[in-house]
């Protein structure tokens, strides 16, 4: 039985990760869940799975929430801090935290569960963008295990040699070959990407998720961090690692070995099939994903990229050459340009300029430690809202 934390539990993969669970009572007992504010959500998920913890980082929506469970007699203590995140992922009755908030906000309570020695199943590229090499040395020194959600880096990882540990090179392994769908926008001609709006963003063609990350593959932001992320993960030069689109997302990611054969693991574009992978591994569990079809889907595409289109991967791709904090300032910019999409204030065509402002105007250190990480993503921020006031006048939606 594995008691766990699910850091994020309201957004689209803690959903899903609870879904699994309650596929296998017998191998799983829920110990927290945390969201932000969506306090109806884990009041729902709290009913149902009664946890010892729920933290929400939104004070008053912890007030609301422990007054709702209190009414319903539950015993589950909700608390509201920042330490109280870390504590629930440090837990010494925790066994596995599932770290999927989004965005830098999910830092230091990953890092808390790898400084514990946890199981962590990592759907935050966010952590692994802003701090690879200092999460990294705290799993490895804490005998922690870390493992990939995200579906490529999943694919990945199901395609290397069944000793490969995460965070060392597979010395066979030549290139990792990255897939992606392309997006909302993958087939609007260039002219009209100004006037597209929020809500055409998060319509993603294959999958469900969030609107940040939904913005971000229309974006292909997402597979910018997620080039970083598997350039730290399996050690991989960043130049060995290689994006192409596949419009289908049937095939997840590819590695590719010297003797020049080729891996792919392909599946349902669902986040259950990784997230079961993960949380059961190394034995595969039922993930209540329908089986694939291939004569259903008869025909895999693939296409080459072009950067025209999509700006943010070359950033993406640069920042990490300029290595220390210029991928926590890329990270911060980004998210405070999504946002401001999302509220339109900008167009979608503005957020790949306020990135590339911002990391042209901020200092890069060497990321030593998480106060220079906290005050690179800081600054980027204050950056990217001098990049909106100097060009508001221009901003699509004003």
């Amino acid at each position: 039985m594995q008691n766990i934390t699910i850091l994020g539990s309201t957004g689209s993969i803690g959903t899903s990760t609870l879904q699994v669970v309650s596929l296998h009572p017998e191998k799983f007992s829920v110990f927290a869940l945390t969201a932000h504010k969506n306090t109806s959500k884990l009041f729902e998920q709290c009913l149902r799975y009664k946890p010892s913890y729920a933290v929400m980082s939104d004070e008053k929506s912890a007030e609301i929430l422990a007054k709702q469970l209190k009414s319903q007699g539950l015993k589950t203590e909700v608390l509201s801090k920042e330490e109280d995140l870390q504590a629930v992922a440090a837990h010494p009755q925790v066994d596995t935290v599932m770290a999927c908030i989004v965005g830098a906000a999910g830092l230091s309570s990953t890092l808390a569960a790898a400084q514990s020695g946890k199981r962590i199943l990592l759907a935050n590229k966010e952590a692994l963008v802003m701090s690879g090499e200092l999460l990294l040395q705290a799993v490895h020194e804490n005998n922690a295990l870390l493992l990939p959600v995200d579906s490529e880096h999943n694919a990945i990882f199901q395609c290397l040699p069944p000793n490969a540990k995460l965070g060392y090179r597979c010395e066979s392994v030549k290139q990792i070959i990255l897939t992606a769908s392309g997006g909302a926008f993958r087939d609007w001609p260039l002219e009209q990407l100004t006037t597209a709006t929020p809500a055409q963003a998060c319509k993603h063609p294959n999958w469900t998720m969030g609107a940040k990350i939904t913005v971000d593959s229309a974006t292909m932001m997402n597979k910018g961090l997620e080039v970083i992320e598997a350039s730290y993960l399996f050690r991989m030069p960043i130049d060995a690692i290689s994006v192409i689109l596949h419009p289908q997302s049937i095939i997840h990611s590819l590695v590719e070995y010297q003797d020049g054969s080729t891996l792919a693991q392909l599946g349902e574009p669902d986040m259950r099939v990784p997230i079961s992978y993960v949380l059961n591994w190394p034995e595969r569990i039922a993930s209540g994903v329908k089986s694939l079809d291939l004569l259903a889907v008869k025909c895999l595409e693939f296409q080459p990229l072009c950067l025209t289109r999509y700006p943010c991967l070359d950033l993406a791709y640069q920042a990490f050459k300029v290595g220390g904090t210029a991928p926590t300032i890329l990270n911060a910019a980004n998210e405070v340009a999504v946002q401001l999409f999302l509220d339109e204030k900008i167009c979608f065509t503005d957020i790949p300029k306020l990135i590339s402002y911002v990391l042209e105007r901020t200092t890069h250190k060497s990321a030593k430690n998480l106060d220079i990480i906290f005050e690179a993503d800081v600054i980027a921020r204050e950056k990217s809202f001098k990049w909106l006031d100097k060009n508001r006048k221009y901003a699509a939606f004003n």
